[in-house]
């Protein structure tokens, strides 16, 4: 019999192993850019333990390993700011991306959400591909180096959810 994967709200004892699932799940966008040095790969657990404090952050658990995450927080302006999804290669092509994903949207809808707002970079084709599966248009590019550019999507907010918080 297997396990099913729960979301829901990750807690201070599983922030080393968000942080050891960010650092393997981010090796492949280092290789794809050849830059090591991006900021998934070099964030402390001191760092990720205040994020944990700061917004939302979900994980997605599979029996007790956490296997994704992601990352949540809603800015003055009404700007959700989604950030930090990862599912664990093993786990990736079955859905558990869309479903962080909708899970962190429901979380921030309750807070006057109108818009929400992630970024990626420009040749991370499987992010972009799910982003866009997911009504996000890309609204801005900002080239960040020689090899990588940031893409900047957004989507709004359901009319329903924020007249709903207002």
């Amino acid at each position: 019999m297997g396990m099913s994967v729960t979301i829901s709200p990750a807690s201070e004892q599983d922030a080393e192993q968000i942080l050891k699932l960010q650092y393997l799940c981010y090796q492949s966008e280092a290789e794809l850019y050849g830059d090591y040095s991006i900021e998934p790969l070099t964030q402390t657990l001191d760092d990720l333990r205040a994020e944990l404090g700061n917004g939302w952050v979900l994980a997605a658990r599979l029996g007790e390993e956490v296997v994704g995450s992601v990352r949540g927080a809603v800015h003055e302006d009404g700007t959700a700011a989604i950030a930090g999804l990862i599912v664990h290669p093993r786990m990736q092509r079955h859905g558990l991306g869309g479903r962080l994903l909708a899970a962190i949207e429901m979380r921030l809808a309750a807070e006057q959400v109108k818009r929400y707002r992630l970024s990626t970079g420009h040749r991370s084709e499987g992010n972009l591909r799910l982003y866009r599966k997911y009504g996000y248009a890309q609204v801005g590019t900002e080239r960040v180096s020689r090899s990588l550019s940031v893409v900047t999507l957004e989507k709004r907010a359901a009319a329903e959810a924020f007249a709903a918080s207002a």
